[in-house]
């Protein structure tokens, strides 16, 4: 269950250093919120792969490993690798398997773009908003490739247009309070890189991959208690707390403010419920 072995090879520097800072610490914590704001992205993603009780299943960027843990299930008597750069969140990865008594998981810190795999050692490959953050996602993917099978297959879910996410047009709300710029802007690693239509289907198809599909799918989660809850929640991520450090008091707490108040016609039987939109993205290892 246990690989606490360090990271190989790094490719994505300021990925780690993220995710193995405040950020990384803070999903950490808040694993059963994060999870509440994703979960119902699970099973159109677990469908997607098809996992067979034999299967070896390879989880990227399994953060707290709520999907590593799910595929290792459905994968019975077969198992299932997480793979993540935060120490952090796979500390809380096995410590949740453990208490859930998953028998055939294991979590080990690494790069998926440049990390050592078994030639051919999966049968599927997955990841719920995890292979967004690659430096190079062609050689990432190229890699994940490898690492399957001939005919293998891969699914994930990555974050659609950001203005098509209730979270994001709530913070949108923040522009000339906080220096919010070009925080959504597709392309560049990071939460919207494949976000624009078709760029995951071209950079897979690129990387030698074939049966390439990719649909939108879209999910409510649950983002707080209530609107105050949910902003204090999104204001204390990594990329929030970046934004509150850079002006004073006075504009942080009006930034709480405005952002609270446009999280209010959210507020339903006493959670924030917030659509976030995404693509289900499939695609095949050819067979040889």
């Amino acid at each position: 269950m246990d690989q606490a072995n360090p990271a190989d090879d790094v490719a994505n520097k300021d990925q780690e250093q993220a995710w193995n800072g405040y950020e990384g610490a803070y999903w950490a914590r808040h694993q059963d919120r994060w999870d509440a704001v994703n979960d119902a992205f699970n099973q159109p993603l677990l469908d997607a792969a098809g996992i067979a009780p034999r299967d070896r299943v390879l989880d990227i960027g399994c953060g707290a490993g709520r999907t590593t843990r799910l595929a290792a299930r459905l994968a019975a008597e077969g198992t299932a690798l997480g793979l993540d750069l935060s120490a952090p969140m796979l500390e809380r990865a096995r410590a949740s398997a453990a208490h859930e008594r998953t028998a055939n998981v294991v979590f080990s810190r690494g790069d998926a773009q440049v990390h050592p795999f078994a030639p051919g050692g999966f049968d599927v490959a997955l990841s719920r908003y995890g292979v967004m953050f690659f430096a190079d996602p062609g050689a990432a993917f190229a890699n994940i490739g490898r690492a399957l099978r001939p005919g293998g297959r891969l699914s994930f879910v990555c974050a659609a247009r950001p203005e098509e996410n209730d979270w994001f047009r709530a913070l949108a709300t923040l522009h000339g309070i906080l220096p919010v710029g070009e925080f959504g802007a597709p392309g560049a690693p990071g939460m919207f890189s494949l976000a624009a239509p078709g760029r995951a289907s071209a950079i897979l198809a690129a990387s030698g991959f074939e049966a390439v599909e990719s649909v939108r799918v879209e999910a409510y989660g649950d983002w707080g208690r209530d609107a105050e809850d949910a902003a204090a929640f999104l204001l204390d991520t990594g990329p929030g707390r970046h934004l509150l450090d850079r002006v004073g008091p006075a504009e942080a707490e009006r930034a709480r403010r405005t952002l609270a108040d446009a999280l209010r016609p959210y507020e339903s039987g006493g959670a924030v419920r917030l659509c976030s939109s995404a693509w289900l993205v499939t695609a095949r290892r050819p067979a040889e």
